[in-house]
């Protein structure tokens, strides 16, 4: 748990209520540390304090509420981000514009019938993305549990539930990229790779990344990018995709005269409190341009998940060179390998089939 904004996270025992009606509660297995984790410990979002974050949980269900009928006690699950399930957005498919987004996911809002994450008699922020999943044992809700197959890997399958849908749905299902486009990709972390992945499995012809980091140039080689550089004076020519998932303001207006008549430019990233962003709207509206914002990839968990999966059996979303697995009790490690950007997803093993780690 986080005590405050900017501190470190660290391990205390703490007492977990019994499921909600619609909640299930997970032992969890294994969870990804994600940037947004980090975004949260340092406050740049509004979120509770003291609180518990973690966001890409696996595990397996220990019990579940009254109202629960998709999942039940032994299931396999992955835990994405919570939604309403009524408004537009949800019924569209689109449960990450959902109008209950921010207080489901970032303020640790529970409901009056939900079990509780308590220090003694005082309630904590443990509803983070509706798991908060840094965790040996989690209480999430039906709407956000995903059940799998108990054959496969939970450490490998667990960034399935942000980063590698965000980076894997932009580009399947919100650019819907077709065979022989060309598409950048803008930082190479999971998010990024994820893309990548997902270019190669949409056919794209050129797929290029940018990113400052060789190792991570490298493994986007490996996954499927025909070309990669540090700077976007050799990004080569215009694109019909760029996928910005860096959040460096400056980086993204210098590609914008690299896309393409009609090309689109999708803002994946975690960008700064109130940037700026310099266009020249001619040159925008005359190419028929596009920027457009997308959060969680544009995805609904519960059908894009299954896909991903099917990529993974047939080698075709090789997640594993993505991963390094930490014990949980070394998470100050696992975090630190990720703001140094020497690990490109750290995933902490909390507990595995037969019990604790």
């Amino acid at each position: 748990m986080v005590e405050a904004p900017g501190a470190a996270f660290r391990l205390e025992a703490l007492d977990l209520g019994q499921p909600g009606p619609d909640q299930v509660r997970v032992a969890i297995a294994a969870c990804g540390v994600c940037h947004t984790d980090l975004v949260m410990r340092d406050g740049h979002l509004p979120v509770p304090f003291p609180g518990i974050f973690g966001h890409e949980g696996a595990g397996i269900v220990e019990a579940v509420g009254r109202d629960v009928t998709s999942v039940a006690p032994g299931d396999h699950v992955l835990i994405s981000f919570h939604s309403c399930g009524h408004c537009d957005a949800c019924s569209d498919h689109q449960p990450g514009y959902c109008v209950e987004f921010v207080p489901r996911n970032f303020l640790g809002i529970a409901g009056p019938d939900d079990g509780r994450i308590w220090r003694g008699d005082v309630p904590l922020g443990g509803a983070i993305f509706g798991q908060s999943a840094f965790a040996t044992h989690a209480l999430a809700h039906e709407r956000n549990v995903v059940r799998i197959d108990r054959d496969l890997p939970l450490a490998t399958m667990a960034p399935l539930g942000c980063g590698v849908q965000t980076g894997a749905g932009t580009v399947l299902e919100t650019l819907e990229v077709q065979p022989g486009e060309s598409v950048a990709v803008l930082g190479a972390g999971a998010v990024g790779l994820s893309a990548v992945m997902a270019a190669a499995i949409a056919d794209a012809g050129r797929i290029v990344v940018l990113d400052r980091h060789r190792h991570r140039l490298a493994i986007a080689s490996e996954l499927g990018a025909t070309a990669v550089t540090d700077s976007v004076a050799t990004l080569g020519e215009a694109f019909d995709h760029i996928i910005d998932t860096t959040g460096a303001v400056d980086l993204v207006a210098a590609c914008i005269d690299k896309l393409a008549i009609r090309g689109t430019l999708a803002l994946v990233g975690a960008y700064p409190g109130d940037p700026r962003l310099p266009l020249d709207l001619s040159a925008i509206m005359s190419m028929g341009r596009r920027i457009i914002g997308v959060v969680e990839g544009g995805i609904d968990p519960q059908r894009f998940i299954p896909r991903l999966i099917a990529h993974y059996r047939e080698g075709r979303l090789p997640l594993e060179k993505l991963i390094r697995t930490y014990p949980f009790a070394a998470i100050a490690e696992a975090v630190a390998a990720s703001e140094s950007g020497a690990v490109i997803k750290p995933v902490l093993i909390m507990t595995d089939e037969r019990g604790p780690a």
